[in-house]
């Protein structure tokens, strides 16, 4: 089912609501429509997956205010859904860049929030630095495949900041645990379903403000899931775990032979996770 909401400046915003249960809000990384979340793994078959598709993209309206697209500022969109569904309190999943708008979220509203699930995060919000040492030490973990060859001479490129648009392309293989038809199709639609206009503001200057955030998830009082995919480039598990260490109650989670899209590489394995975490 998809519906709409209407934001604090009058901006229309699209969500769509998959399986019965307590509700998980689930905001998308990338600036991209919601659809490439999926159902998550099966996990609508646990919960009533609530997917928001962000200002801009998806069924969601463009706003009259490019600003608006910054991350700090679409708090208040989170806050509008979780008004329009009725919640007092909700459990909340951010996936990539969508972990970074979760934990302002987090820290702005902490009694909205019953559980924050941060899935192979982006750790800008909180400052931590991911080094070039940290995403070798996973693409190096591919050696072997068909694909490396090409896939790690692009990375090389891009670690050095010498990397055009075809060097970026030719890394999408380290974002999946296996390089398959299924993977293709999934990046191909990234092209589609991405903002690029939006992505641009989203970090933008004022977006964050990194101690300010690390001080107040030290005192965050509820339970935090941060998981990792073994191989991901994108959110290393070294630096997930520094992540992890910020919290007073986190838990850390690696799923084995997993990218940037875990629910994707082990369906069961990632739905697993979620649930366990979540009961």
């Amino acid at each position: 089912m998809t519906a709409t909401f209407t934001a604090y400046d009058g901006t229309r915003l699209a969500f769509h609501v998959q399986g019965s249960g307590p509700p998980l809000i689930c905001l998308p990384g990338g600036m991209q429509a919601a659809a490439y979340l999926g159902d998550l793994g099966g996990l609508a078959r646990h919960r009533q997956v609530i997917t928001l598709d962000l200002r801009g993209t998806g069924d969601s309206a463009a706003p009259e205010d490019p600003g608006t697209y910054r991350c700090d500022r679409l708090v208040d969109d989170v806050e509008a859904l979780r008004a329009h569904l009725g919640l007092e309190t909700f459990d909340l999943l951010g996936h990539c860049a969508g972990a970074n708008l979760a934990v302002l979220y987090a820290t702005r509203h902490p009694g909205r929030v019953a559980r924050l699930l941060l899935v192979t995060p982006s750790v800008l919000a909180v400052g931590l630095p991911v080094s070039a040492a940290d995403r070798r030490a996973c693409v190096l973990l591919r050696r072997g495949e068909p694909w490396f060859d090409e896939a790690y001479t692009a990375f090389e490129a891009v670690a050095a900041g010498r990397a055009g648009p075809a060097q970026w392309e030719a890394i999408a293989p380290f974002s999946y645990g296996s390089w398959d038809e299924a993977a293709r199709a999934h990046h191909a639609r990234e092209a589609v379903e991405r903002n690029g206009a939006a992505f641009a503001v989203f970090a933008g200057e004022g977006a964050f403000a990194p101690e300010a955030t690390r001080a107040a998830l030290a005192a965050f009082p509820v339970p935090v899931l941060l998981l990792a995919g073994e191989v991901d480039l994108g959110a290393p598990p070294a630096v997930v775990r520094a992540y992890a260490r910020l919290l007073p109650h986190a838990t850390y989670a690696e799923q084995s032979g997993a990218g940037h899209f875990p629910w994707l590489d082990d369906p069961d394995a990632f739905s697993a996770t979620v649930v366990d975490f979540l009961s």
